[in-house]
Order: C-alpha cells, then sequence, then structure tokens
C-alpha cells in the first residue's frame, strides 16, 4: 500500500505539489488525473523516489521511498518520455533492467515482444513513439515489481493496442497482484479501467475516491424551467455544482444521492426532467469549475 500524507514540492517560486494526501490500496488500479501543469509528473517522480519531497512522506509498504534501494525495487517508473540508450536494442534494456530488478522475467519479455510484433534485435532508435510505449509496457510488465506507475502510457497507442496493454494490466493484477497507478489525460482511457481516481488540480488534490461512488454521488440533470422560481427552489434545495442553459433547458450538475435527487425534482415538479450518466470528464470538468478552473472562460 501507498500512503502519502501532506506531501510539497516547490521548483524555486513554482508551488508543484502543495500539501497533498492520498491512500493507494494494492492490487487495484489508480488513475490520476488533472489540469495541465496540475503536478501528475511530479508527484510520479516522488511516488518512484527520483524526487525527494520538500515536506510530507510517502510510505510505500510501510517504507520511506527515497534513498531506499529496496522499495524501489518494487516500483517501475514509466515516463512520458522513456529513457532509452542511443543505439540500443530491446535485448539491451532487458539486459539493463534484469541488473536493477532481480526477478526479470526474461522469457516473459521474450514472448510479449512476439505477440507485440517487436524486433527485440532492431535499434530502438527506429521504433516510433507506439512502438517504444508498448516497449516501456513490456519491460515495466516483466520486471515483475509490485508497483507499476505510467505516466501518459497510453498516449501513441492505436486502439488496439491500448486494449491489449489494458488486458495485460488486467491479467497481472489477477496474477500477482499488480498495482498500476496511470497519470493521463485521456480520462476515457481511464474510466473503463481504473477502480479509484485522483484528481489533481494545481498542485493539490481535489478528491481521491472510488470511481463507482463518485459516480453514485454527483449527477446531470436535464429539466425545463419556466419560471424563475422553480429555477430558485432547485438552487436551494439541490447541491448544484455546475449550471448551463439554453433558452428553458437547463442542465445542472448536481451532488447528492440519486434517490434523494430524484424526490426534490418529483417535488418540485418541473414541466421535464431526467437524470444522465457523468462521464469521467464530465466530473473532471465540473469538478475543477468549482475550483476556478473555468472552461468557458478559457473558450471565449
Amino acid at each position: 500500500m501507498i500512503e502519502v500524507c501532506t506531501l510539497s514540492k516547490s521548483f524555486d517560486a513554482v508551488k508543484a505539489i502543495d500539501n497533498i494526501s492520498a491512500r493507494i490500496e494494492d492490487g487495484h488500479v489508480f488513475g490520476l488525473i488533472g489540469t495541465n501543469g496540475a503536478g501528475k509528473s511530479t508527484f510520479m517522480r516522488m511516488l518512484s523516489g527520483v524526487l525527494k519531497p520538500d515536506a510530507g512522506t510517502i510510505l510505500v509498504d510501510g517504507e520511506n521511498v527515497f534513498d531506499n534501494p529496496t522499495i524501489k525495487g518494487e516500483i517501475f517508473y514509466i515516463s512520458d518520455d522513456q529513457y532509452f540508450f542511443s543505439s540500443g536494442t530491446p535485448m539491451d534494456m532487458m539486459k539493463l533492467y534484469r541488473t536493477y530488478y532481480p526477478k526479470f522475467d526474461e522469457e516473459k519479455f521474450k514472448s510479449l515482444m512476439e505477440k507485440f510484433g517487436l524486433d527485440k534485435k532492431r535499434k530502438i532508435n527506429t521504433f516510433s513513439k507506439g512502438m517504444k510505449k508498448q516497449l516501456s509496457v513490456i519491460c515495466g510488465i516483466c520486471a515483475n515489481t509490485k508497483y507499476l506507475l505510467c505516466d501518459e502510457t497510453f498516449d501513441g497507442l492505436d486502439p488496439v493496442m491500448r486494449q491489449a496493454v489494458k488486458s495485460l494490466f488486467v491479467n497481472e493484477i489477477e496474477e500477482r497482484g499488480l498495482t498500476p497507478i496511470i497519470a493521463s489525460h485521456n480520462l476515457r482511457e481511464l474510466e473503463d479501467i481504473c477502480e479509484y481516481v485522483g484528481l489533481l488540480h494545481r498542485g493539490g488534490i481535489l478528491l481521491a475516491k472510488d470511481m463507482e461512488d463518485m459516480k453514485l454521488n454527483i449527477h446531470k440533470v436535464q429539466c425545463v424551467i419556466k419560471d424563475e422560481g422553480l429555477l430558485q427552489s432547485i438552487k436551494e434545495k439541490l447541491e448544484v455544482v455546475t449550471m448551463d442553459n439554453r433558452g428553458a433547458l437547463y442542465t445542472f450538475t448536481v451532488r447528492g444521492v440519486r434517490e434523494e435527487v430524484i424526490q426534490v425534482l418529483e417535488q418540485l415538479n418541473p414541466v421535464f426532467y431526467e437524470l444522465l450518466p457523468l462521464s469521467l470528464e464530465e466530473i473532471f470538468i465540473s469538478e475543477t469549475e468549482v475550483k476556478g478552473y473555468d472552461i468557458k472562460a478559457l473558450i471565449l
């Protein structure tokens, strides 16, 4: 288990991570999403022990991760721009990682390289961006670490390969309890694999919740409202996060238990209403708008 407590990190005057806390349970997929410059990559580098926090603690299985070779041996970090030898081959990378990760599975590496259609003797600098991402994932899986940190891992992969990588993660979770932590801007990719989600904004975590619980307690409501009194009553009786309208058709994002939201709407009896499911992307936009990251202000 990974426990993060009041973590902070600055680069000169820039506060990259600001007093965040989180708990990542073993054997689950944790998705880390956030606005541009929110601190996702900095957070991942601290989790992997690459960067030292200015304040706060990161405990991996009860031990500090920074300057701890034993714990680092249980973490494989796939950065957004993974390092490869300038003229090296996948076999060279395998030999390198084998020295750092004693449990590295050579046979699985060769098997996955073949299944993914990658030439293990070809120079990596001739690989496409997607092929390099595939190689990084294969190395990470074959290192047999307990934790796999992935920074924008799906970026550059075609749809078939994205599904193949997700299947790999699922298999490793079931077989040996792997804990993948995936930072991504592609919220749709995270939605069908992550069980828990942390939302970063301007260096702080707005929320860290079970995905299903999150969706159960935030809803999109569309209704037709033709008088100001009804609109005011909805604002008073429901916890409205965001509101938009086109004429008499209003769209609200509201927090609360679904049954209680329906009960309020039934009592107020608008001309028409319906509750619609929210995607992770819509939840992300709603939560960040509350904190002042207004998409309308950016495009108008």
